[in-house]
């Protein structure tokens, strides 16, 4: 079997961490962005941590769970890793909905942030 590749290790190991805490506590996920990282959620722009938790604890369900279907992640050439998620997710008592999510994760003092994180529903309008 051949090792994943690092950025593989660390894409994964992020996309685990970060739907674990989006499921069981939204508001720990300050923890994971920076003062400048941007979060462009359904089209809407937000920037900084307090911002991007206060958006991400005011959507409007009490419980969710997220299911990945696939992920990809690459090295850029500023060596962080770009991260793209499918997967399904299931709020409240709502129909399951497709979604997909990208990130941009940077290290910093030896530690991975998100400076960028981009969300949409899989939602196609016809007509």
């Amino acid at each position: 079997m051949v090792d994943q590749p690092v950025w593989e290790q660390i894409g994964s190991s992020f996309v685990t961490h970060y739907y674990q805490m989006f499921d069981s506590d939204r508001s720990r996920l300050g923890a994971i962005y920076t003062d400048a990282s941007c979060l462009t959620w359904e089209g809407q722009q937000f920037q900084g941590k307090n911002d991007i938790v206060k958006k991400l604890t005011s959507l409007p369900f009490t419980k969710i769970a997220h299911s990945i279907t696939a992920q990809d992640h690459q090295p850029t050439p500023d060596f962080c890793i770009m991260s793209m998620i499918v997967g399904q997710l299931k709020a409240d008592n709502d129909s399951v909905m497709g979604f997909h999510q990208t990130f941009i994760l940077k290290n910093v003092n030896d530690s991975w942030v998100c400076t960028n994180d981009m969300f949409r529903l899989a939602l196609h309008n016809f007509g």
